[in-house]
């Protein structure tokens, strides 16, 4: 005979899968896991907060030192891409703000560091990302390849039900690009950068995000060569927290308790890639 499920157990289950179901992705605070240089006013660590991310430019290399976004569903749709790079004039006035032009004939793409496929819902949103105070000189081969590869593996785990927390920033002087390399753009008023790097928090979607990050929680470190001859899988090379902030100097997850940081800043991904 064919057991029943008790009326009571059967609502629990009932009332479980409603509320699992009505989960809504949101627009969460941008700095939520920290601000990794503590970025104020100084030139050279300048925060700049808009809607769609924030970020700390620094004056002397003519890019963002580094960008944080949140990334869920809530920031997707199907705005098309703008196109339109545009020197960011939320800069101080008295400050050089570095124009598209001044890549052409570089050797490297416009790289964005906050993706404009992350900030498709509205047109305002995806406009945003192709301020200059978002974008880097980045090697076409990194950029085209290895890079859009992560940024696309980040779309994916949010669009099956989960949020992330991104910040992804420069380091060093000198690349290689399609002319080969150089540490300025040909104007020399930016700075070509040695590497990019990128953390990423993965979390299931809901509510107190900084409270939900325990020791089990998804943590990816990455720092990829800005030159031509680099491999296709972004996966080899993940590097520890602990080491990217050895190398930059930054306080990643700063705004999660001490204990949490410290198992999760000392390991190395080895999730899927794909």
């Amino acid at each position: 005979m064919q057991k029943r499920i008790p009326i009571v157990l059967f609502l629990c289950i009932l009332i479980f899968s409603c509320e699992k179901d009505s989960i809504i992705a949101g627009r969460d605070n941008n700095l939520a896991m920290g601000n990794p240089s503590d970025a104020r006013t100084n030139e050279n660590n300048f925060l700049m907060e808009k809607t769609q991310f924030a970020l700390s430019y620094n004056r002397s290399r003519g890019t963002a030192n580094w960008v944080a976004w949140h990334l869920s569903m809530a920031w997707k749709g199907d705005a098309t891409r703008a196109e339109n790079f545009r020197s960011d004039d939320s800069l101080p006035e008295s400050w050089y703000k570095v124009k598209t032009s001044d890549y052409v004939g570089s050797g490297f793409d416009r790289g964005h560091l906050c993706p404009s496929a992350d900030r498709d819902r509205s047109e305002t949103d995806n406009e945003a990302t192709y301020l200059m105070t978002n974008i880097v000189p980045q090697s076409p081969n990194s950029n085209r390849d290895t890079w859009v590869a992560l940024e696309t593996y980040c779309r994916k785990l949010a669009s099956v039900g989960n949020e992330l927390y991104i910040v992804a920033g420069v380091l060093g002087q000198g690349g290689s690009g399609s002319n080969g390399g150089t540490t300025k753009t040909l104007e020399g008023k930016v700075v070509v950068p040695e590497s990019l790097w990128k953390v990423i928090v993965i979390l299931p979607l809901g509510d107190n995000d900084i409270d939900r990050v325990n020791s089990e929680t998804r943590v990816v470190a990455i720092k990829i060569p800005n030159r031509q001859s680099i491999k296709s899988n972004w996966g080899e090379y993940r590097l520890s927290v602990d080491a990217l902030e050895d190398l930059t100097g930054y306080d990643f997850l700063s705004n999660v308790s001490n204990s949490i940081q410290k198992q999760l800043e000392s390991r190395v991904d080895n999730g899927e890639t794909n």
